[in-house]
């Protein structure tokens, strides 16, 4: 009988980091992969799966107005539990930090399904930074039984948290095989092409629920400031869809010339879109690993970061979201091409894109021993 690895994930960043997963795992004739999308991010999760053109074997369609983290943790549990007992797979892989992650870790707990964390072990220490990602992670830790570790810091934070090494397995980061996936060289874009050769292009992405509020608009207005003090500057800001950051983003950014508010691009695009820019500020997870591949610096709007082997490899900065700060960040990078290059330079921590073809073998080789 074939051995069943189910997959559940329903965010854009759990998508761009599990379609190398699912696609290594597919070139396995003698296992069966089912994936269940639960649609927390209805409309963002659906744009990865067109673009990978991925097909959930179950949609729990979880997605309202509005919705709380209550919300998402008990409309997982109460649609995935059905799913489970009728499936009954062998081993159930989430990824991340997400609310899903955790829910659908618990929810595979309470039918005894061992659970396997791609991106096990990343800390801040601080439940609250971020939030609620932060407990989210250190909860599905708590519970899995295989841990997928992107680097070696992650290893040593799930030993000193008594976790396994015997369950542990060091396979770099997802995010660099899903870029080898997307990034083009004849990549074209509408927007690239109307701004000049001789632009700087700064990304920026910004969205995380602490930051919502004063952090948010004290780094619009430095971004603002700084594209009115260098006429050679442009920003493109895919602004999240949350209504707290398109209220802010127009109101403060809208109006002003060289900064382009887009709707979120899609993974091919966003992809590309870094790869031709300057520099990246971001609070996001994702972007501080993808961008070391892509040789672009990246200034973090955060206080903490989970992914501190970018910081110690001289690749991110942690500039939080003060506007002095902010901005003196940004003049820094676009004045002192030493500082730049330092960075630009830097080595990549985050891995050599073979990270799929790790975790599945790893996957198999547990499946393996279970059979025995």
């Amino acid at each position: 009988m074939k051995k069943h690895v189910m997959l559940v994930f329903g965010t854009r960043p759990e998508a761009i980091k599990m379609a190398p997963i699912l696609f290594e795992l597919r070139k396995h004739s003698e296992i069966k992969t089912t994936f269940v999308a639960t649609s927390q991010h209805r409309e963002m999760l659906d744009q990865v799966l067109e673009v990978f053109d991925i097909h959930s074997d179950y949609d729990l369609q979880i997605m309202k107005d509005n919705q709380t983290l209550e919300d998402i943790t008990n409309n997982v549990l109460d649609k995935l539990g059905p799913i489970l007992n009728e499936e009954k797979p062998d081993i159930l892989l989430v990824h991340g930090d997400t609310t899903t992650t955790m829910a659908a870790s618990l929810s595979a707990f309470y039918h005894k399904i061992p659970v396997g964390h791609v991106e096990a072990g990343l800390r801040t220490w601080d439940k609250y930074s971020p939030y609620p990602e932060e407990m989210n992670r250190q909860i599905t830790d708590n519970i899995s039984d295989v841990y997928f570790a992107p680097t070696e810091q992650s290893r040593i934070n799930l030993l000193e948290e008594r976790h396994g090494d015997q369950n542990i397995y060091v396979t770099g980061n997802t995010a660099i095989d899903a870029l080898n996936l997307t990034v083009r060289s004849d990549f074209h874009s509408s927007l690239l092409e109307q701004i000049p050769a001789t632009q700087r292009i700064i990304l920026l992405t910004m969205h995380r629920r602490e930051n919502q509020g004063t952090g948010m608009r004290n780094v619009f207005k430095a971004v603002k400031a700084i594209v009115e003090h260098y006429s050679n500057v442009s920003v493109i800001f895919p602004v999240h869809l949350s209504p707290a950051v398109q209220k802010e983003a127009n109101e403060i950014l809208g109006a002003t010339p060289n900064i382009h508010l887009t709707e979120p691009l899609n993974v091919v695009e966003f992809h590309n879109f870094a790869a031709k820019s300057y520099l990246i500020l971001t609070d996001s997870g994702g972007v501080q690993e993808e961008a070391p591949s892509l040789g672009k610096p990246v200034l973090v709007l955060r206080d903490t970061t989970e992914r501190p082997e970018g910081v110690n490899a001289g690749t991110l900065k942690l500039v939080g979201t003060e506007y002095d700060n902010v901005y003196r960040n940004i003049a820094l990078l676009l004045n002192d091409d030493k500082t730049y290059a330092q960075m630009a330079a830097a080595n990549n921590p985050y891995g050599d894109g073979q990270a799929a073809q790790r975790i599945v073998a790893a996957v198999i080789e547990r499946l393996e021993r279970i059979n025995r």
